[in-house]
């Protein structure tokens, strides 16, 4: 039975800069986070074309927000700066995401830049979470952790509860599966209508609706459990995966490959039918999860490179590698034809010559240590 599809995108985003707030724009936060501490609420900061609400939270910083369709903002504070912290951090909210966007996040982000007057480099970015969910209504479906096939050394963990991580009790009704580490890679799937009507968020009920109507369907009745069960299916990268294994660092580069990210974490974990056969790799792939592959394959199509950056670090690498061994078998082949060495004592010569390379390089004025420094350096892939 295949399950409708009611919202599909990017859930969440996150990115950090190694840059600073000026000194004017610290006073103003300053001032208004005193404010909301004193009021306890917030602080309203009309910066330009953007409003910039200040909490009172931020033990060494500063915490603001613009909006359920903007992004959570925090600020370090220059005059009491954490050693090796990004100075600003960007966390993007869903309801910007799932209404504007990769486009419309990076477009609030630069207005926002260019209104708080913060200058900096897309070099200095870097992507820290991506997340990506698609919204399926299948009353029938309730989540199986045996149907879910991962990595050998995968946490899984089964929950009852929006905020609940304990395995569930024997006869519970079991409401979400959360697979893997949130630095690397998660899977979660859960009730998002629950969690709808116990944070009150019914903006996705809206959506819902929305893609609902659009197909000529009825709109859901939150009272009604049995017609209206939402579920989730969400993966989430962090910076294991954005920033070590795919090298993304800026807005470019999140539009170029972010979908090469997620096609590859979809490879790696699966959610099955499960079968008597005790190889649970030949276990049937489950109808929502096929429709979820689908959907994330469609929408990220044109975020694709099809090609990993760091097996093209790898490739060229390895090229230079095998270029310069060529290099040394014909110096090699040279010196040993001065030395008037015959073919069939060549390996004798070039083992026992290592020996003399070694006493050129530590006879050598500059130290070993600072030459091969100053070689990797030559050689930076990324």
């Amino acid at each position: 039975m295949d399950a409708v599809i009611l919202h599909s995108g990017f859930d969440g985003l996150k990115f950090t800069l190694q840059s600073e707030i000026s000194a004017e724009l610290r006073e103003e936060l300053a001032s208004a986070k005193a404010h909301a501490k004193e009021t306890h609420g917030e602080s309203v900061l009309e910066l330009g074309a953007i409003t910039l609400n200040v909490t009172n939270k931020g033990a060494r910083g500063f915490t603001a927000h613009t909006g359920d369709h903007g992004a959570v903002w925090l600020f370090q504070d220059p005059q009491d700066r954490i050693l090796n912290n990004p100075g600003i951090t960007v966390d993007f909210r869903a309801f910007g995401l799932a209404t504007g966007g990769l486009a419309g996040a990076e477009r609030h982000f630069r207005n926002c830049m260019e209104a708080l007057g913060i200058k900096y480099a897309e070099t200095q970015l870097r992507v820290a979470r991506a997340d990506f969910a698609v919204d399926v209504l299948a009353p029938w479906f309730e989540p199986d952790r045996e149907a879910l096939v991962v990595p050998p050394g995968t946490k899984i963990t089964e929950y009852t509860g929006v905020d609940e991580t304990a395995t569930i009790a024997s006869g519970a009704r079991v409401v979400g599966l959360r697979a893997g580490a949130i630095a690397n890679r998660q899977l979660a799937i859960y009730d998002k209508r629950t969690e709808v009507i116990q944070t009150n968020k019914m903006g996705w009920l809206t959506i819902w609706n929305a893609a609902l109507t659009a197909i000529g369907k009825p709109a859901l009745d939150l009272n009604d459990r049995d017609a209206s069960q939402v579920w989730r299916f969400e993966m989430r990268l962090g910076s294991k995966q954005l920033r070590n294994r795919f090298e993304m660092r800026n807005w470019q580069d999140v539009h170029d490959i972010i979908g090469d990210a997620f096609t590859d974490a979809l490879s790696r974990i699966r959610y099955t039918l499960p079968t008597t056969d005790t190889n649970r790799a030949r276990w049937p792939m489950h109808g929502i999860w096929r429709q979820f592959e689908d959907v994330l394959g469609n929408d990220l199509h044109h975020n694709c490179a099809g090609v990993l950056p760091s097996d093209v670090i790898e490739a060229n690498r390895t090229a230079k590698m095998r270029e310069l061994d060529a290099q040394l078998a014909g110096l090699f082949v040279t010196r040993a034809a001065l030395s008037d060495v015959q073919a069939g004592d060549l390996q004798d010569f070039i083992e026992t010559h290592a020996d003399a390379l070694w006493r050129q390089i530590t006879e050598h004025p500059t130290p070993a240590p600072e030459r091969l420094a100053k070689a990797k350096a030559r050689y930076r892939w990324t």
